[in-house]
């Protein structure tokens, strides 16, 4: 509300934000976000984190055609950007390559079609290292010269980037590869979820399960049985193997200042535990 209230009144034209920020101010009341005029702010740019599809369509349904998402990295080695009517026409995109040229390659290097998933990969113009990790710099390079940020993707024929998640993040359960944005960004569609985080947490059978560790609206919904109309939420949806095995509620996820997921704490916490 504050954020609101200021751009109103300094007469803003330009803010950044990440997607929590959107989420906790679609979560004001009704009457707040009314009284928000918002006529100064010409650009709202937004990155550092995924995006869900319906969260972005109601900040564009509340403001406009002036959210402009990029993707990159501390890197410098590419970037991509969408503006408000690109997203509309290629929703849940993040864009066309402005630095770098992207490719998207297999488990052994060789590009993908279109519409295939794979990592995601800038040819750069730029050189750079990581600080005193020699190893890691040429994991993150390809035989091509290509340079990857560790995220997994996939192109559209019209050259627009959808990102399906960190590879880091990738939980294999039982042999197969399941990729944790997509149950998030479902899960956050259902009214009593406020946060989420879905993890691969040790399991003897499968080696990983697929485990969503929740912050709701009303923490006081906390129990089996919330736990369990989330897991009927997301079956009917999604294949067995994407509905959350665990489900555990929490009254505040790990998050930055800026409000970036610190996904691998959370992750690590539970895998002392196994040993």
């Amino acid at each position: 509300a504050g954020a609101l209230t200021a751009i109103d009144e300094h007469a803003v034209t330009h803010a950044q934000f990440v997607p929590t920020h959107f989420s906790r101010m679609l979560e004001l009341p009704e009457l707040t976000r009314r009284a928000f005029g918002g006529a100064s702010l010409r650009h709202a740019i937004h990155a550092a984190a995924p995006c869900p599809k319906p969260l972005k369509q109601q900040m564009i349904d509340w403001w406009g055609p002036v959210i402009t998402e990029y993707y990159s990295g501390s890197e410098g080695i590419g970037m991509t950007m969408i503006t408000t009517p690109d997203w509309l026409e290629h929703p849940g995109s993040v864009g066309r390559a402005v630095l770098g040229e992207l490719h998207i390659c297999g488990p052994g290097g060789q590009p993908q079609p279109p519409d295939t998933v794979g990592d995601v990969y800038f040819d750069s113009p730029r050189s750079f290292a990581y600080h005193k990790d020699d190893e890691k710099t040429r994991a993150s390079h390809n035989a091509n010269g290509w340079v990857t940020m560790g995220d997994v993707g996939y192109l559209d024929d019209e050259g627009y980037l959808y990102l399906t998640d960190r590879k880091s993040f990738m939980i294999i359960s039982g042999g197969v590869n399941v990729y944790p944005q997509e149950i998030e960004d479902h899960l956050l569609c259902h009214d009593a979820v406020r946060d989420v985080a879905v993890i691969g947490t040790p399991c003897g059978d499968l080696g990983e399960q697929v485990t969503a560790v929740i912050e709701l609206h009303d923490p006081a919904l906390a129990d089996d049985q919330m736990a369990e109309t989330l897991r009927t939420y997301t079956s009917a949806s999604m294949s067995g193997v994407k509905v959350p095995r665990r489900i555990e509620f929490t009254t505040a996820l790990p998050r930055t200042e800026t409000g970036k997921l610190l996904k691998k704490k959370l992750r690590d916490s539970y895998w002392p535990e196994a040993g």
